[in-house]
């Protein structure tokens, strides 16, 4: 019989490639966390001496080859190495605000509410107005907990994560799979199936981290070529939340009401880039579902 009164180990993954710059910021909160978490870096053959910054702090540090690098499955070789109750996955940009953030960001697993919880996300302090939206409008202020029953209220968004800072229970992972071998989206792939299953996922606005990207037009585009991609090839398992449309508009009026309030001279390129995600959303999601036969 297990014993109940025995605290639940805690590994966090970070995935790196030319990290030096970011991972001081990423890392030093959470070597200071009062959960003593085992820290692993898997590190894509990085030039720029993320390996030696690793090493220097006493992170445990593997190295593979770039081109072996794919978010779900190297996220799922990681995984089941550290073989710990609680696995945090966390990207080398996002920085934890405070020490005690894995405390918060864990806090829904550990009173058994759910069985992932994912953090909120604040732009940099150097991010532009249009990256600073998006983090306002996907990270309200306000936490909650969500299951499958709440599709009707929260649409697309209840199968919404992120992985630059969530928190899972590896046997809830072991219950679906693990994470799939995705190039991008292995976040919400994984969430959609465990809500399926009947879990519930927290949305932790008390645990803060700093990360937002100032993409360029051109990012925009093939980024969202993945998305729409991807959204194709899951959305048997979005369904029940409709379709993207409607996240979609309402994000673009928020987006356009804040502009005209604060910076009306962003509107033309604020067009632009809804311009670019849009198309490059729909290339994706034609062309998986027309042209490729490798379904999720």
């Amino acid at each position: 019989m297990a014993d109940k009164t025995k605290k639940p180990t805690i590994g966090i993954l970070i995935p790196t490639y030319q990290g030096v710059k970011h991972l001081k910021s990423c890392l030093l909160p959470l070597l200071q966390s009062s959960l003593n978490p085992r820290i692993l870096v898997i590190d894509s053959s990085s030039k720029d001496g993320t390996a030696q910054l690793v090493r220097s702090l006493g992170v445990e540090l593997v190295i593979i080859p770039k081109k072996e690098f794919n978010h779900g499955a190297t996220r799922e070789w990681g995984r089941k190495m550290l073989a710990t109750d609680i696995v945090v996955m966390i990207t080398q940009d996002a920085y934890p605000t405070c020490s005690n953030m894995l405390n918060k960001l864990l806090a829904p697993l550990l009173h058994h509410q759910a069985s992932v919880s994912y953090a909120r996300q604040i732009p940099h302090k150097n991010a532009g107005l249009l990256a600073a939206f998006a983090r306002k409008f996907n990270y309200p202020s306000t936490s909650h907990i969500r299951n499958i029953n709440d599709s009707k209220h929260f649409g697309v968004y209840t199968f919404f994560c992120s992985n630059s800072c969530a928190a899972y229970l590896n046997q809830a992972l072991d219950e679906v799979g693990g994470f799939p071998s995705l190039p991008f989206g292995e976040d919400t792939a994984v969430v959609a199936k465990l809500l399926h299953q009947n879990h519930s996922i927290a949305y932790v606005s008390e645990a803060v981290v700093y990360h937002s990207h100032d993409y360029s037009l051109m990012q925009e585009f093939y980024r969202h070529i993945e998305i729409g991609s991807f959204r194709e090839k899951i959305k048997h398992l979005i369904a029940l939340g409709g379709n993207d449309r409607k996240r979609g508009s309402a994000y673009t009026k928020a987006l356009f009401k804040e502009l005209l309030r604060k910076r009306k001279r962003l509107l033309p390129y604020a067009f632009l880039q809804i311009s670019a995600k849009f198309l490059g959303y729909q290339i994706g999601k034609m062309y998986t579902k027309y042209f490729s036969s490798k379904k999720f």
